[in-house]
């Protein structure tokens, strides 16, 4: 494997893959058993003189440096980093698109299911913190993706408070997730329908979110529980606070 190149691994994924983008897939690896389900993955490769190979379970696992790699790995390039502007937060505010910005989300596997929750919504983008510690859409996050990934577009922001107040001047409804302080969430995410985009804001898995962070949020909510556990996994929280703020557009 080369830097700028990367594995995905899983049916699912590498068909999305295809689907959305067969040009870039430039080598692809499978076992026996999968082979009978990607003939025409297979004749498209062909067609343009690019590597497809049935190998061993053995080998599939050496390729894939995972065990997990549902009988099939694509090797694609890697995507382009986009950085996010003040620019870019008022042409998104002109379409009324919403938005999710993850704050120090640093499981990569939380990456993953949040896109795919995105992806399942309707979000067309992410915006993640530009620090080192914060995933990145590599392997395992398209592996948990589930093809989630090839309908959102990931960007990179710097300096996340800032970008925040910037969406906020554009026209947005920024809502942060608190663990506990927000208004209850229960209902079209704790907010009114509205014409205004939202974008929705996670924080780190273990501290949520910054306090500059949250400070920078028009609004902040919390998901009501029993108690008895104080949070849900970050990648839960989502799928539930996206589901409220997609039921609370205009018609719905």
């Amino acid at each position: 494997m080369r830097d700028d190149e990367l594995r995905i691994c899983g049916l699912t994924a590498v068909r999305a893959r295809f689907e959305r983008n067969p040009s870039s897939i430039i080598r692809l690896y499978f076992d026996e058993p999968t082979s009978r389900k990607i003939a025409p993955l297979c004749r498209a490769l062909a067609a343009t003189r690019r590597i497809y190979r049935c190998v061993e379970p053995a080998e599939l696992e050496k390729i894939a440096g995972s065990v997990h790699h549902g009988g099939i790995v694509a090797v694609v390039a890697v995507p382009a980093q986009r950085v996010a502007s003040a620019t870019d937060a008022a042409q998104w505010a002109k379409g009324k698109e919403p938005l999710v910005v993850l704050d120090g989300i640093g499981n990569a596997h939380n990456l993953g299911a949040i896109a795919r929750t995105a992806a399942f919504f309707g979000v067309p983008r992410l915006a993640i913190a530009g620090d080192r510690t914060s995933a990145r859409p590599g392997e395992a996050a398209y592996r948990v993706a589930e093809g989630g990934l090839e309908f959102v577009e990931i960007w990179t922001v710097e300096d996340i408070p800032a970008f925040l107040r910037a969406l906020a001047a554009a026209g947005y409804d920024v809502v942060g997730a608190a663990t506990r302080g927000g208004k209850s969430a229960r209902g079209e995410a704790g907010g009114r329908k509205s014409a205004s985009p939202w974008a929705l804001v996670l924080g780190n898995e273990e501290q949520g979110l910054a306090q500059e962070t949250a400070a920078a949020c028009t609004r902040l909510v919390t998901i009501p529980g029993s108690g008895r556990i104080e949070s849900l996994n970050v990648s839960a929280a989502a799928a539930v606070l996206l589901h409220g703020l997609v039921s609370a557009r205009p018609g719905r």
